[in-house]
């Protein structure tokens, strides 16, 4: 049957011109405990309508000034709480169907009996208990749908950042497995080929003093001078798989980026590169050694003016935080393809004509030996920028 609306809280405001309707209506309904309030016009109705905001407005059809439709209409469009059941003097079905149409929840035709008048103000506020009911209940389920939507979204947003954190710390440790097992890998090299290097060279240096030939004198330097380059490449790649001798001291890392950057003074210049240069006052200074941090910011500087043949603009940052010395070093140039990215820092990955792609392993193992980080936080057309943080303790 639903729920029965408390007749104690149920306030009904009459209105009808008729001071007998009122008075009839106002005992009838008093009798079965519900609270009543009467109106002898629609003006004075529609005042007590917006003071008291009623369960049920009981309102006759015919009266003067404001009839019983225009006022219908005003109630059901400015308090949709309140319920309508219109007198009617007159049984058509077309006036039944214009009230209905208008809003009114029920009609009772004049005279009506005190039952028949129990029975439809029962059943219109069984009605709208139940119709408001569900209302608060489809309210709080959109609420809850919302709230729902909310957490999804903060859920997923959650698992994305996670499943970056994780895609990133996965190629962290890949990155170190490659770099401990090149350091093995190099060890031995070392071993195996500078010992047959070496001797390649000596054998040739003594062929070359009894040559008189220029042209095979020639030839013999530049087989000296590719046993160079393999040493060379050699001590580059163990540069990169194992860190060398070094001493730790105070390092001013303006100071370093600084030198960094007078070394490429000419070529700067010559390619017509842009320099900005910005630190941030009373940088504290690392325990570190010297050569290894310039070796950081020397091969960062190398890519980006390899970057820039024909003018562009390099800008370095320096800053720091509560944890971290940090410094941004950009270029204007082409930019790293996507495809790249995962192996940037990869030993003998380069796609330059020249070069052995030794310098950004060189500077990620450098980084890591000092518990930093080193990321791309962008690259495209308009250019790549390196993020360098190292922890100040």
């Amino acid at each position: 049957m639903g729920p029965m609306p408390n007749r104690a809280n149920a306030r009904i405001l009459v209105i009808d011109d008729e001071e007998s309707i009122l008075n009839l209506v106002a005992i009838v309904l008093g009798n079965q405990g519900y609270r009543i309030e009467k109106a002898n016009d629609a003006f004075k109705g529609m005042e007590m309508v917006a003071a008291h905001n009623p369960s049920l407005v009981i309102l006759d059809y015919m009266m003067p000034g404001m009839d019983g439709l225009q006022a219908l209409k005003q109630i059901k469009s400015g308090y949709p709480d309140t319920y309508v059941i219109m007198f009617t003097g007159k049984g058509s079905e077309e006036i039944a169907v214009e009230l209905m149409k208008a809003g009114a929840s029920d009609y009772i035709i004049k005279p009506f009996s005190n039952k028949d008048l129990v029975e439809r103000v029962q059943n219109v506020l069984k009605v709208r208990t139940v119709e408001i009911s569900n209302r608060e209940l489809t309210l709080e389920r959109e609420q809850l749908l919302q709230e729902i939507k909310a957490w999804n979204e903060e859920l997923e947003l959650r698992i994305r950042k996670e499943s970056e954190a994780l895609k990133k710390a996965h190629a962290e440790v890949v990155q170190s497995q490659k770099l401990a097992t090149l350091g093995y890998l190099a060890a031995g090299m070392a071993h195996e080929i500078r010992n047959p290097l070496n001797s390649i060279a000596l054998f040739v240096q003594l062929i070359k003093e009894g040559v008189n030939d220029l042209e095979k004198v020639e030839y013999i330097e530049k087989i000296l001078k590719e046993v160079d380059r393999v040493d060379a490449t050699l001590g580059k790649l163990l540069d990169t798989a194992r860190r060398p001798r070094f001493e730790l001291a105070e390092v001013d890392i303006g100071e370093v980026i600084q030198k960094a950057l007078d070394s490429f003074t000419p070529q700067i210049n010559t390619q017509g590169i842009e320099l900005n240069y910005s630190s941030r006052k009373n940088i504290p200074h690392l325990m570190a050694d010297p050569a290894e941090i310039q070796q950081i910011f020397t091969n960062l500087l190398l890519n980006a003016v390899d970057e820039m043949p024909e003018s562009g603009r390099l800008d370095i940052e320096l800053d720091y935080d509560s944890n971290d010395i940090v410094i941004l070093v950009s270029d204007s140039g082409r930019g790293i393809p996507e495809k790249h990215l995962p192996n940037i820092f990869d030993p003998f990955f380069t796609t330059k004509n020249r070069g052995t792609g030794m310098g950004l392993p060189i500077v990620l193992r450098i980084v890591k030996n000092y518990g930093g980080k080193i990321e791309i936080t962008n690259t495209g057309n308009s250019g790549t920028t390196f993020l360098i943080r190292l922890p100040i303790a």
